[in-house]
């Protein structure tokens, strides 16, 4: 297929609540009517996603890439005191992009789940319209069934880290310990809650899990073998509340890279993987 010259648009969706959520749209000529909605990593930027999304986009997928309420183009000037939680990223900023990717027209809307984005998509209310889902280390968070690297470092964050320093600093401070983007408050304290759950937010009693019952389109599920964050154990425990699932396992070394971890996927060097996923976003 020759290469398409894709166009990329930033845009402010509106969250069901009303939030205005900074995300872009990436569509080119080759568009064959269908809607990638990329949900994020917990913490990543829609930026991260922008080599992957323009691929979609080149192969016929408008795809929208967005961010949740308190990370990168949709965080205020300061975190301290922002009232945001991972109810709302589902609720409110997940729900407000879909429903806006629905009005656009397009015939059919697919999901990419990256961790948190992959987790949590059951808990929607309105799912008729989805038709299938590629869901990437989309894992249980709790210590038990990380990787062996992980389990130590887990249970210390989840049962201390997430639980004080939000309380100290009014947010969490991430990009002080390395990478990764700071998180509100409420998205750390309840982040930690879920973890410290046998079944993650399974367990939650105050979340709808039944629905994940009625998530009837075929998801496909990656693990990563070098991924300790999101184990094979942990990708299971999560993926077996979705009733459609199609478990699949990557060995980098197998595809010529030397390591992929938890965000490898999405990284242009992974880029061959994509083609076999894009021919199945296509089939559904």
């Amino acid at each position: 297929m020759a290469t398409e010259v894709v166009h990329s648009e930033n845009l402010k969706i509106e969250a069901a609540d009303g939030f205005a959520l900074a995300a872009t749209l990436h569509r080119s000529p080759a568009e064959r009517g269908t809607c990638v909605v990329v949900n994020s990593a917990t913490a990543a930027p829609r930026q991260f996603y922008q080599h992957y999304a323009a691929a979609l986009a080149e192969r016929g997928f408008a795809t929208v890439t967005y961010d949740y309420r308190g990370i990168g183009g949709s965080r205020p000037k300061s975190l301290r005191g922002f009232r945001a939680s991972m109810g709302d990223w589902v609720f409110s900023d997940m729900t407000g992009v879909l429903d806006w990717v629905r009005l656009q027209g397009h015939d059919k809307l697919l999901i990419i789940g990256h961790s948190f984005g992959g987790q949590t998509p059951g808990l929607l209310k309105e799912k008729t319209q989805i038709s299938g889902m590629l869901a990437l280390s989309a894992q249980s968070g709790h210590w038990r069934v990380q990787g062996g690297s992980q389990r130590l470092p887990v249970l210390f964050h989840t049962h201390v880290t997430l639980r004080v320093l939000p309380q100290f600093f009014g947010y969490m401070p991430w990009s002080r310990f390395g990478s990764a983007e700071d998180l509100p408050k409420g998205v750390a304290v309840e982040w930690a809650r879920w973890c410290r759950n046998r079944h993650y937010l399974l367990d939650d009693p105050e979340l709808p899990v039944e629905r994940y019952a009625e998530f009837t389109a075929p998801v496909r599920a990656y693990s990563i073998a070098d991924d300790d964050w999101g184990s094979a154990p942990s990708v299971d425990e999560m993926m077996s509340a979705y009733p459609n699932v199609e478990r699949q396992h990557i060995e980098p070394r197998q595809h010529g890279l030397d390591r992929m971890g938890h965000f490898g996927y999405f990284r242009p060097k992974s880029a061959a993987l994509w083609q076999r996923d894009f021919a199945w976003l296509a089939s559904l």
